[in-house]
């Protein structure tokens, strides 16, 4: 007999096999709004103009192909680090941080998931939002964490359960980690307003939990760097000492040049020292060194004050395009004579939103009308345009009527 014949096949990724069901149909309006990946009003794929510069400027320096360092492009770090925690944060300017190199926000995710399993000794267990983005669970169960969750979204209403969230956190053993999604929560496209994050930051204080914010959107959901941040700049204020993923996918369009970055907070200088050293460590197993074309990329137009100025006009057109989007869904659903209340949808942020259509609406939406998204009813904005906003809202009015 084989070595494998006892590897049973696999169940298919949720999100892909709603791309592979599109690609089969033969409808002409068929939509595909389960992937997440940013589209233009025409559906096609966007490449920002400050990255072909950035390329354009790699390509004239002739430059070479040789290894980066274990933790990646120094001038790539330290301009995410700076884009994170804001140039005037105390952590940033002090050098109490260490940030490396990820393999965009998955191996960046992944990279925090084995140092915490390594060396943060007082528990195993990681609180995730219900629900959260679908690879968080493998991502930190894979590195042998323990998966433990708290209240977040509500379905009856379609936004934040602040109380349930708050209620749940207060009972989270001390010492344990908790995952937070910096903005665009990811796929509810619900996030806490300011003063809740700030009655978070004193509960997770109090409670003394390890925070591990995700944050693969800044700029990307509000169309502002600096807002998009503030949670994270929020906490670090408050004496919290976070671990954070960045991820620019999104706000860069970088997808698959896989670019981001894993950042601890220490106490000072000399800690971050400490486990920048063991960051390497746990790195060079992996994959030795991270990328390069990416990180050169992101550092070229964080680094070059005219591209990063480009840069910030051109993600707050994508966030705008997405907020616009919501705004024309809405109104068409009321056009169409929908009586429901559709609030939701502009109220949420960020590339996902969820609809609180149920699997059988859902089911229609494909069967009938070839739109096609995951069964939980999320929704990729991205994937409407001023072209098919009308037919989307007529189809959910269909099904929801």
């Amino acid at each position: 007999s084989s070595w494998w014949s006892h590897v049973e096949m696999g169940p298919p990724d949720p999100i892909l096999g709603v791309t592979e069901a599109f690609k089969r149909d033969t409808n002409s309006k068929k939509m595909n709004l389960g992937v997440g990946a940013y589209r233009d009003d025409n559906g096609k794929p966007y490449v920002l103009n400050c990255v072909r510069k950035a390329e354009a400027m790699i390509a004239s320096k002739k430059m070479d192909k040789e290894y980066l360092p274990i933790g990646g492009l120094v001038d790539f770090t330290r301009a995410s680090a700076e884009l994170a925690l804001g140039e005037n944060s105390e952590a940033f300017k002090s050098g109490r941080y260490v940030t490396v190199q990820g393999i965009s926000g998955t191996g960046s995710l992944r990279i925090g998931a084995n140092f915490l399993q390594r060396f943060f000794k007082s528990s195993r267990d990681v609180y995730l939002p219900k629900p959260s983005w679908g690879n968080h669970t493998p991502i930190f169960r894979d590195a042998g964490l323990q998966l433990q969750a708290y209240r977040y979204y509500d379905p009856k209403t379609c936004s934040l359960d602040f109380s349930g969230a708050m209620d749940d956190i207060s009972k989270i053993p001390e010492k344990s980690i908790i995952v937070l999604h910096a903005c665009a929560h990811n796929p509810t496209g619900v996030d806490p307003r300011q003063e809740q994050w700030k009655e978070l930051a004193a509960m997770v204080k109090k409670r003394n939990l390890l925070v591990y914010f995700d944050m693969a959107y800044q700029g990307f959901a509000s169309g502002d760097i600096n807002r998009d941040a503030w949670a994270v700049r929020y906490f670090i204020e408050q004496g919290i000492n976070v671990i954070l993923s960045q991820s620019y996918a999104k706000n860069m369009g970088l997808y698959g040049e896989r670019a981001g970055a894993f950042t601890v907070i220490c106490s000072d200088a000399e800690e971050a020292k400490r486990v920048e050293s063991q960051l390497k460590i746990l790195i060079r197993p992996m994959y030795s060194n991270p990328p390069l074309n990416g990180a050169r990329i992101a550092s070229i137009i964080l680094n070059t004050p005219d591209l990063r100025k480009e840069w910030l006009v051109e993600v707050k057109g994508m966030a705008d395009r997405i907020i616009s989007m919501r705004t024309q869904l809405v109104s068409n659903l009321k056009k169409e004579g929908s009586s429901h209340n559709w609030q939701h949808i502009t109220d949420q942020i960020g590339m996902f939103c969820f609809t609180g259509l149920k699997p059988e609406q859902v089911e229609r939406l494909i069967k009938e009308f070839s739109i096609y998204m995951t069964k939980d009813g999320r929704i990729s904005v991205a994937g409407v345009t001023s072209g098919n906003v009308g037919y989307l809202a007529h189809a959910i009015h269909q099904v929801t009527k």
